[in-house]
This record gives structure tokens, sequence and C-alpha cells, in this order.
């Protein structure tokens, strides 16, 4: 990957760029004019989702930005208290509606259960991909996946549908790799994204981090997106400033030695947002 704009070829042939604009909470009190500053940077793929309550801003900043839809990749999510053909159906709809388009690039299921121990998960998910699968045969969806997956939520697809998860979409940053999860993704052809690419402060502020970002002459945030790059995972940054932006997709003019990305890979776990499929939420 040498820029931005070049992408994987996802297991149904779609094209995906390597990096996206992540948009929850990005443009904060900004509305539609954080996510025009996104495509005046030069971002073309956003990641939004239903939960995120910004489509409409997203809709608008597309339409008053006059750049061709096709050379967009949105993506969306249905949210989990909405899964199941009913609500999913119902989700989908009104997400095009408000992003103001007749078709998604990408749509997610955004959490495998509606709550970490809700029981009958896996009828929900089942139903759920079945909606996704049709929508993919209407050509009304170009690729179909998931979020916040693990191995044991994957494999209840993988034994009960045909359609194979394009993308995972998971928390991925230094200290919070999921290796796990990632190495079954990668053996499988699906492709891992990473959401909250960049942790959080306690990450970037990470004594190995601030000596690495030195030692390559970028900031810990480039570093992250660099270290996400080299592992194939696809790195969906957020930020508020049109400099931050184009510091955040300026990460191709460097390489991260084999020492230091085992390094980074096994630093101590740091960054985690309290977040689990399978498990309450963990405040800090």
């Amino acid at each position: 990957m040498e820029s931005m704009y070049d992408c994987y070829k996802l297991n149904n042939g779609v094209r995906i760029p390597c990096i996206g604009f992540g948009t929850y909470k990005a443009a904060a009190g900004n509305g539609a004019e954080g996510i025009e500053t996104a495509l005046r940077a030069g971002y073309r793929y956003f990641d939004t989702a239903a939960f995120y309550q910004n489509e409409e801003d997203i809709g608008r900043a597309v339409i008053r930005s006059g750049i061709d839809r096709k050379e967009l990749f949105l993506s969306s999510k249905v949210w989990s208290g909405d899964l199941g053909e009913e609500g999913t159906r119902r989700s989908f709809e009104n997400s095009l509606e408000k992003l103001q388009t007749d078709y998604l690039d990408l749509y997610l299921i955004h959490w495998p259960c509606p709550n970490h121990d809700y029981k009958d998960w896996k009828h929900l998910v089942l139903e759920t991909w079945k909606v996704m699968e049709e929508l993919c045969r209407e050509g009304r969806i170009r690729a179909a996946g998931v979020s916040n997956f693990l191995p044991q939520h994957l494999e209840v697809l993988a034994e009960n549908s045909e359609m194979v998860p394009a993308v995972d979409q998971i928390e991925f940053h230094p200290g919070h790799t999921q290796e796990m999860t990632v190495s079954y993704c990668q053996e499988r052809g699906i492709i891992v994204q990473a959401w909250s690419p960049l942790g959080r402060k306690r990450v970037l502020e990470h004594e190995l981090l601030t000596e690495l970002s030195e030692k390559y002459g970028v900031s810990p945030a480039q570093l992250c997106i660099r270290y996400a790059v080299q592992r194939g995972v696809i790195p969906l940054p957020k930020a508020s400033s049109y400099d931050r932006m184009k510091q955040n997709q300026d990460v191709f003019g460097f390489e991260i030695s084999r020492e230091d990305m085992y390094r980074i890979g096994t630093m101590p776990p740091a960054g985690w947002s309290g977040e689990h499929p399978d498990f309450a939420r963990v405040r800090f």
C-alpha cells in the first residue's frame, strides 16, 4: 500500500480503500461541516452506523461536496437492538434515506448480540445475516460484514450460512491487538478493520510509542496507523481538524522494522475501551 487510495480486494471481489475515516464522535458539534472537512482533506471512505446518529450529516456533506457517489465508499451498521429480519430491513432503509443514497458499499452487523447476557443471540444473528445476504443479491449492498465479532461468533455464520463476512471491524491498536480474532479472520480471507486504531491517550503517551515516534520522525498517531497498515488491517482513524486529518493520511513514507513491529505487537495491554461482546462494559 502506497497511499490511502490503494485498495484491498474483499472476498467477493469488491475493492475497499486501505484507510477510512471513522465518524463516531469525530465531528461532534460540527455536524456536516466536520464531514465536509474530511472530504476536502481527501477522504473517500466513511464508516458510520445507525447508532452514531450522524448519517444525515454525512449525507448532507456528500451532496454538498458534489463528489460523484461512485468515488465514495460508504459503510454503515445495523445496531444490536435492531437485529432480526424486520429490524435489519427497517434500519437499512433508514440508513439509505439519511445518507441520501440508494446503495451501501458495505453494511455490517454492529454487535453479535443485544447485550452480553442475551441467550438467543445466535438465532438473531442468523436471521440478520440472511437479510444481509438477500441485500447483497439484490445489489443494494456491495459487501456485507460484521463488527465486534470474535471467533465464537464468526463460527455461527461459518456453520450455518453460505456467505462469508467480507470484513470484521474490531477494536485494534497497540496494546490491544486481539491476535486470536485477527488470525482467525486473516486465515479465512476476512479483512480486519480497526476501530479506535489510535487507542486512547494512555496508548499515545506510552513510552514505547513515544520512543519509536521519535526514531521514525512521526507522531504516535501516525505510528499506530502505520502499524495497522503493515498488519494488513484497515485503520479507521478519526480527527476533528483538517491538519490532523491530513497527518493521519501521511503514513506511507516510512516503514516500521520487523523488530519494532514485534515490540509494538507485544507491548503491555493499554488503551482498551472496556467494550467486549460477551461481558458487561468495564468503566475506567
